[in-house]
C-alpha cells in the first residue's frame, strides 16, 4: 500500500503548528515581563480568549497566504522574509480585533508590542531548528527503496533530479535500462542491477518498496512489467512527459484516466474562498456604484447627453464574451472616434489602448493657446469611479475582483498564441499589472509577463496584496486606467 504524500498546507502542519506554539510561548513571555511570572496569563478569561484567536490567526495566515511553502528549501534570507510576513500579520490580526472588542482598553500595549518582538526571533530559530532535525531524519532514513527502470535517452537527468530532492526520502537502490543489457555495470554510480528479462524476478526477491518508470518515449513503456509489478503490489510511478507548460494532474474523464495540464491547479476550496470575497466585494462595489450615479448622473446628463451607465462588450475567460459595466465617462461617440485617434496610442501594436490626453472624455478639451482642460469625465476615471459598476460583473460571476483586464474584441483579434494566457483565469476589476504601474506600462509584453505570472502563482494571499495594493493607487490617484 502505498502513502500518498500530503498536499497543500498539510505537508507543513508542523511547522504551522510550531509557529503557533511560538507566538504562545511569546505571548507567556512578554506577560510575565510586564505582569511578573508569579502570574499565568491564560488565568484571566479576556487573555485566555485572545490567545485561543491568535493561534487562530496563525493557522489562517499560514494557509491563505502560503508562508510555509517550500519551507525545507528555503534559504536562510528568504526564511527570514516569511518569518516577517508571517509575524506581522499574526500581529496585525491581533490588532484588528483588540479594536473590535469592548474591554480592548483591558490589554496592556506594553505586552503586546513585547510579544511581537519576541515572537519574531523565536519563531525564526524554532523554525530553523526544525528543519535541522527535520532534514537530518529524513538523510539518516531513507525509508524509500525505490529501483528505476529507464533508457539511455533519460537515465542521467532522471538520477539527477531524484538526487535534487533528498527532502523526499528517496534511495535509489539500483538501475534497469530497457533499451540494453548492462547487468553489471555503474551508470550514475547506480549499479544496473538486471536486465529486462530478469526485473520481475529481481523485485521480487529485493527489498523494493517503489518502481519509477522514467523513458524518453511512451510507446517504449515496459507495460508487461508494470503489470507483473502490480500482481506483485508493488507501487509503480509512471514519469509523464513534460509538456512544458504549468501543472499537471492525473484524473477522469468518461471514466478514463488522463494527464491535466494547465498554466495553474486551483483546489476548490481555494476557488471557493475566492468567490465568497467576489460576492464580498462586488455587494460593495455595486452599492457604492448605485450611490456614484445618484450623484454624478445629472452632471453626466447636462454635460453629455446619453446614458448614464455605458456596457461594452469584452472578452472574459477562455473567450467568453459578456457585457462590461462603467459609468460614462466619454462622449457617446467614443467608439467610433477611436480609430481616428489610434496614432496617438500609447501601446505598442494597438494591443490595448490609452492616450495621454484623450478629448473624447467628457469635459476634456484643448484650449485656443494650447492649454488642456481636464472636466468631469477625466475626474470620474483618475479616481477609478467609471470601474465601480464592474461589481455588478462580478456579482453576476463574469468578473472577479482580481484578475486580468478583459480586452475589447478588436484588441483580441490581434491577440498571437501567448497573449491568450491572459483569458486563462476569469478577468477582474483588478490584477497584478495594474499596481505594478497602471497606465506607465505601456509595453503590452510586459502587461501580458505580468498577467500570466499572476495567474502562474495565484493564491488567496496574492489576490488580497493586490487588493490592498489597489486601494492605495486608487487613494493616491496614481495612474488610473
Amino acid at each position: 500500500m502505498y502513502k500518498k504524500s500530503e498536499q497543500g498546507w498539510l505537508k507543513h502542519l508542523d511547522f504551522i503548528l510550531l509557529d503557533v506554539l511560538s507566538a504562545q510561548l511569546a505571548f507567556v513571555l512578554a506577560y510575565g515581563l510586564r505582569h511578573g511570572f508569579d502570574r499565568w496569563v491564560y488565568s484571566k478569561a479576556s487573555y485566555r480568549t485572545l490567545a485561543i484567536w491568535m493561534a487562530l490567526f496563525g493557522v489562517v495566515v499560514a494557509v491563505l497566504f502560503n508562508t510555509m511553502h517550500d519551507v525545507l528549501k528555503r534559504r536562510w534570507t528568504t526564511e527570514i522574509r516569511m518569518t516577517l510576513t508571517q509575524c506581522l500579520l499574526v500581529f496585525s490580526s491581533v490588532i484588528i480585533y483588540l479594536f473590535s472588542v469592548k474591554d480592548a482598553e483591558q490589554f496592556s500595549r506594553v505586552t503586546m508590542w513585547v510579544m511581537l518582538l519576541l515572537y519574531i526571533p523565536l519563531a525564526f530559530a524554532i523554525r530553523m531548528l526544525w528543519k535541522r532535525f527535520v532534514r537530518y531524519r529524513i538523510s539518516r532514513d531513507k525509508s524509500r527503496a525505490m529501483l528505476l527502470i529507464s533508457d539511455s535517452a533519460s537515465v542521467v537527468e532522471t538520477v539527477e533530479r531524484i538526487k535534487k530532492y533528498p527532502n523526499e526520502g528517496i534511495s535509489l537502490c539500483g538501475l534497469v535500462l530497457i533499451d540494453r543489457d548492462a547487468a553489471g555495470e555503474t551508470v550514475q554510480d547506480l549499479p544496473v542491477v538486471a536486465n529486462m528479462a530478469d526485473a520481475a524476478k529481481y523485485i521480487c526477491r529485493e527489498w523494493i518498496d517503489e518502481v519509477y518508470i522514467a523513458v524518453e518515449d511512451l510507446d517504449n513503456t515496459p507495460h508487461e512489467l508494470v503489470e507483473k509489478c502490480r500482481q506483485m503490489g508493488v507501487t509503480v510511478h509512471l514519469q509523464m512527459v513534460p509538456l512544458g507548460m504549468g501543472k499537471q494532474m492525473v484524473e477522469k474523464i468518461a471514466g478514463m484516466p488522463v494527464i491535466t495540464n494547465s498554466i495553474n491547479i486551483a483546489s476548490p476550496g481555494q476557488l471557493m474562498i475566492k468567490r465568497i470575497i467576489d460576492v464580498l466585494g462586488g455587494i460593495v462595489l455595486s452599492l457604492v456604484a448605485v450611490l456614484a450615479i445618484l450623484i454624478l448622473g445629472p452632471i453626466i446628463k447636462c454635460q453629455s447627453p446619453g446614458p448614464i451607465l455605458y456596457t461594452q462588450e469584452r472578452i472574459g475567460q477562455n473567450g467568453r464574451r459578456f457585457k462590461m459595466f462603467k459609468i460614462r465617462s466619454m462622449y457617446p461617440d467614443a467608439d467610433r472616434r477611436k480609430q481616428e485617434l489610434m496614432d496617438q496610442n500609447r501601446v505598442d501594436n494597438g494591443m490595448m489602448f490609452k492616450l495621454d490626453f484623450d478629448p473624447r472624455i467628457i469635459g476634456n478639451v484643448v484650449l485656443p493657446d494650447g492649454t488642456r482642460k481636464r472636466g468631469i469625465g477625466d475626474f470620474i476615471r483618475r479616481t477609478s469611479i467609471d470601474e465601480l459598476p464592474q461589481g455588478f460583473n462580478v456579482l453576476l460571476n463574469q468578473m472577479s475582483l482580481v484578475g486580468t483586464r478583459p480586452p475589447t474584441v478588436d484588441e483580441w483579434d490581434k491577440y498571437e498564441l501567448h497573449h491568450r494566457a491572459r483569458l486563462a483565469t476569469k478577468p477582474g476589476i483588478t490584477g497584478m499589472w495594474q499596481v505594478s504601474g497602471r497606465s506607465e506600462i505601456t509595453n503590452f509584453e510586459e502587461i501580458t509577463r505580468l498577467d500570466t505570472e499572476y495567474i502562474e502563482n495565484w493564491s488567496i494571499g496574492l489576490d488580497i496584496r493586490i487588493l490592498l495594493k489597489t486601494i492605495g493607487a486608487v487613494a493616491g490617484h496614481r495612474g488610473a486606467m
